[in-house]
């Protein structure tokens, strides 16, 4: 008992110590914990309906009345990046997890039985790698219909291998160690040892790869919708934001894309640094 006292103690000190040696990654943890609160929030605070358009109020540059401004169709930028941040934030999460659970399932099966197992599927992974994972992401949209669930799908697809590989690879180093035969010797069978001893002492790298895997997850979303191929209009969301502001990006309505591109960024940036602090908190010799 003293022992698991004073390892949580260690832990939660190594926390302290993560968060406030490196103050970037404490304002990002604070920049990600505002992102989920105007997720959940979002629709609810808008001030404008995000799908309302008024002819008469068309690209109006940033004011009081409209913060962000409007776009073409007069809609209130700044209702629509709020209302955008749930969706944008909600496919990247889905993604990731689903690539998570099952790219560590496949992985961890592969490192622990090997043979033909192993085998098939590691080509299953390379098969998925052999493609450019954009252009990937694209077919599979293209073929299934663009929505939501499909983009969720396609993203966790071809985030599959990052963590099958990686599982796969710390299960092939761990199976072979004192605790694992230990494990084995008391009577805990193949599968028992491998999720309930093995897995557990992967899954603090795991979910650091997962925090910096956020970021391209929305980043792919996002590049989904801008060509066209993500999520449908009018549903407010950063890439067709984007998209839609591109065109007047010559004729000085700057508002229309700089916003949604700025949440996108702010986004992507919170997600890498926030992996970065992860990091620094598992592994505290890091940062001793």
């Amino acid at each position: 008992m003293a022992d698991t006292t004073f390892s949580a103690a260690r832990r939660r000190d190594d926390i302290i110590h993560a968060l406030t040696a490196n103050k970037v990654t404490f304002m990002a943890g604070l920049l990600l914990v505002f992102l989920v609160v105007v997720a959940m929030i979002g629709p609810l605070v808008a001030p404008y309906d995000p799908l309302m358009s008024d002819a008469t109020a068309s690209l109006q540059p940033p004011s009081l009345s409209h913060l962000f401004g409007t776009d073409a169709l007069g809609r209130d930028i700044f209702s629509r990046v709020l209302v955008a941040t749930r969706l944008d934030l909600g496919m990247a999460a889905g993604a990731v997890l689903a690539s998570f659970v099952i790219g560590t399932a496949l992985g961890a099966i592969a490192g622990m039985l090997g043979g033909i197992v192993d085998l098939i599927i590691e080509r299953l992974m390379d098969t998925i790698m052999a493609f450019p994972l954009f252009v990937l992401a694209m077919g599979i949209v293209a073929a299934l219909g663009n929505n939501v669930t499909n983009i969720v799908i396609a993203t966790a697809i071809i985030n599959l291998p990052f963590y099958a590989r990686f599982a796969r690879a710390e299960v092939n180093v761990r199976r072979e160690l004192s605790f694992v035969e230990a494990a084995t010797a008391g009577g805990n069978g193949r599968w028992r040892t491998l999720f309930v001893h093995i897995v557990p002492n992967i899954l603090p790298t795991m979910v650091v790869q997962a925090s910096l895997n956020l970021g391209w997850a929305i980043l792919n979303a996002a590049g989904l919708s801008f060509i066209g191929l993500g999520v449908r209009p009018p549903t407010p969301e950063w890439g067709i934001m984007v998209s839609e502001g591109a065109a007047y990006i010559f004729s000085g309505e700057w508002w229309t894309f700089a916003f949604p591109g700025a949440a996108l960024v702010l986004a992507v940036f919170c997600f890498n640094l926030v992996g970065d602090g992860l990091r620094d908190i598992i592994d505290p010799k890091g940062h001793a």
